[in-house]
């Protein structure tokens, strides 16, 4: 990578997976923690098309390489981090590129996570089973 070249972060969160994510203009390759993505997705076709469906609303998938710094969660959880990341670094790119990303949903963070245990319960909501005597 050349010292002039223009690089774009975008900082994706889904769940507890936290994606730093860099575009850097190159041949459309997916990093992830310094492993290829689809290793690092194992090989699940689904996530990696998740992951990089910004940059294929767009039609830019062949022109940015992505470096990615993911943590926490599990690899669903990180892949739409990545995504929300992707999104993020791709209106930094170009303020034009916003309107579609945001009618595809790609810049609204997901606010689903994993609700708390409450006292007197097993899980979130599952009850100790009920004796009637």
């Amino acid at each position: 990578m050349s010292q002039n070249a223009a690089v774009y972060w975008g900082t994706g969160r889904r769940k507890c997976a936290i994606a730093r994510v860099r575009l850097v203009p190159g041949s459309g390759e997916l990093v992830i923690n310094g492993r290829p993505g689809d290793e690092y997705l194992h090989f699940r076709q689904p996530l990696m098309s998740l992951a990089k469906a910004p940059l294929e609303t767009l039609g830019l998938e062949n022109q940015y390489n992505i470096i990615v710094n993911a943590s926490g969660g599990g690899v669903a959880g990180q892949a739409g981090a990545i995504r929300l990341g992707i999104a993020r670094a791709l209106c930094e790119l170009s303020p034009d590129n916003r309107r579609p990303l945001k009618v595809e949903g790609y810049l609204s963070r997901d606010p689903r996570a994993k609700e708390r245990r409450k006292y007197g319960l097993k899980k979130a909501r599952k009850a100790p089973q009920f004796s009637k005597r």
